[in-house]
This record gives structure tokens, sequence and C-alpha cells, in this order.
């Protein structure tokens, strides 16, 4: 038994309603119009709360990537230009602030550096996520531990010793870990569902699952593991430009993976065996001995 995380109105652990995330990230390719058909999918889905990517691409782009050249809608141009194209201000994410609550959706983003985090929290959210990408930056871990609300790691690209160390640095309150393994799209023989349960042993906190496969199966078994938050890309169209379409889900899947999500959630049950009063009739009917 893991314990609980609160967020918002929403508890999340063990006998709870899976907590689903449709993760905006830079799927909206720098036009908030587009990230807010994004938003109107993610509501229409069912999901619980969108999750948009935030850096400070001086800050968070590799030294030696910032001058290789891309092809990108804008033509071609530096890494750090495409970079700087796709990050929303303060302007955008305050309409983004601004239409999530008008339709009663949870927003956050994940902070790839300090100014970041800093930045998100003139908004409010109700929780930071960490990326995979970030585990290891324990000044990052710190700071945004220092906001003093629930925080989301995502492990995929770690070891075991890794995530040891970062859970070691942010503690376990208020701590959600995502099992997850970080290509995209990800191998189904790679994705190493059992990791769900080994992470629930070892830490004693709620823990979820980032997909980056494709289909809808695999996130679906992960709930049945014990995962009780979900995070999956969401997208209008695969076959859009960006790096991170083709490992998304389009808006009419997610609405079957929420559906089938809360269908299994339902179907779970206590674990204790019972003889349920529906089943009653059939007993004199099928069974040829009946003990009284």
């Amino acid at each position: 038994m893991s314990s609980k995380v609160r967020i918002g109105t929403y508890s999340i652990g063990d006998d709870e309603p899976c907590f689903i995330i449709a993760e905006i990230g830079i799927n909206h390719n720098g036009s908030l119009e587009l990230a807010k058909r994004l938003i109107d999918g993610a509501v229409l889905a069912g999901c619980t709360a969108v999750k948009f990517q935030k850096r400070t691409p001086e800050l968070s782009t590799p030294k030696a990537q910032q001058h290789l050249e891309r092809d990108t809608p804008w033509g071609r141009i530096s890494y750090l230009e495409y970079r700087q194209r796709i990050e929303f201000g303060v302007a955008e994410y305050g309409e983004i602030d601004r239409y999530c609550r008008e339709r009663n959706l949870l927003w956050a983003a994940s902070c790839w550096d300090e100014p970041s985090v800093d930045f998100i929290a003139k908004f409010d959210p109700p929780f930071y996520k960490i990326a995979s990408a970030c585990l290891t930056d324990d000044d990052l871990l710190r700071h945004v531990r220092r906001q003093g609300r629930p925080v989301i790691l995502s492990t995929g690209m770690s070891t075991a010793e890794q995530i040891d160390h970062a859970v070691g640095v942010l503690g376990v309150e208020e701590l959600i870990l995502m099992h997850c393994t970080s290509t995209y799209p990800a191998k189904i023989e790679e994705l190493n569902l059992a990791c769900i349960r080994t992470l629930r042993e070892r830490y004693g906190v709620p823990v979820g699952y980032s997909g980056h496969e494709v289909g809808l199966a695999t996130t679906l078994a992960a709930v049945v593991l014990g995962a009780c938050v979900v995070e999956r890309h969401i997208t209008l169209d695969r076959a859009m430009w960006g790096s991170d379409q083709a490992a998304s889900v389009e808006t009419h899947g997610m609405a079957r993976l929420v559906r089938d999500i809360q269908a299994a959630k339902a179907a779970e049950g206590d674990g204790l065996k019972r003889l349920y009063e529906s089943e009653r009739p059939l007993i004199a009917r099928l069974r040829r001995v009946i003990e009284g």
C-alpha cells in the first residue's frame, strides 16, 4: 500500500480513480490556437489535466546543439531559434490559464530549468512535473521542491541508483513517480511495465506511467498493474510536424483510452472473493451438486 497525494480536489493513490494527464508538451508548435484545440480535445476525452513543457532555451539547450541547423515550419533555422519559436510567454500562458479554468481542467508544466520554475509559479500550478531528462539535476529538483507543491517525477533513461538519489533529494512527501521509457516511440518489448510494482514497493509512493509507445493496450495494462497516474502525449494528427507527434495519441484515441481506464478501474474490485446476488439464480440451473 502506497501513500496518497492530493492534487487540487483529486486524491491520487491506491483505490482512487486514475489521474489522466494529456501531455500537450510542445505539440502546439508555438501556436496558441493549436494549444487551445488540444485543450478542447483533452476536455472532450475526459482527461483530468493537461501539461506543457517550459524551458529557457538559452539555458536548457546544450551549447553544442544550439547552432545546429534543422528544417522547421519556419524554414531552416538553428536549433536554438527553433526552441525560442515554440516557447510561450506570459501572454500565452495567461490565456492558457484562463482557458483551462473556464473548462474546469487542471494544467501544469514540466520545467527544465530554474527560471522556468519561477515563471510557471506565477500561475499557481497544482503540481510540478520533472522530466526524465532532468532527474539528475539536483539544483533543479531542490528548486522545484521549495515551491511547496506536489511533484511528479518521470524516471525514464535512469538507473535505479539515479532514482534513489533523486528521491533522496526530493523526499517522499507529496511525491509521485512515473515509470517511463524515454524513446519516441518506445518499443513494446522495452516498456518493462513490471517496474511500476518495483517502484511502489521500493519507495512507498504513488506510481504512474508515462507512455511513449504506439497504441493504447499497453497503457491500459499499466493501469491494471497499479499505475494511478497516466500521461500520454496528445495530438490532433500524428502526421503533423514535430518530434513528439508520432508517439502521441490523437484525441479520439485519448477518449477511448480514458473510457477503457475507467472501465478497468471499475472492474478491479477489492480482491475478496464473494458470491454476487446476480450469480445466485444460476446456481440452481447450472450446478449439478448444490451444497446446503
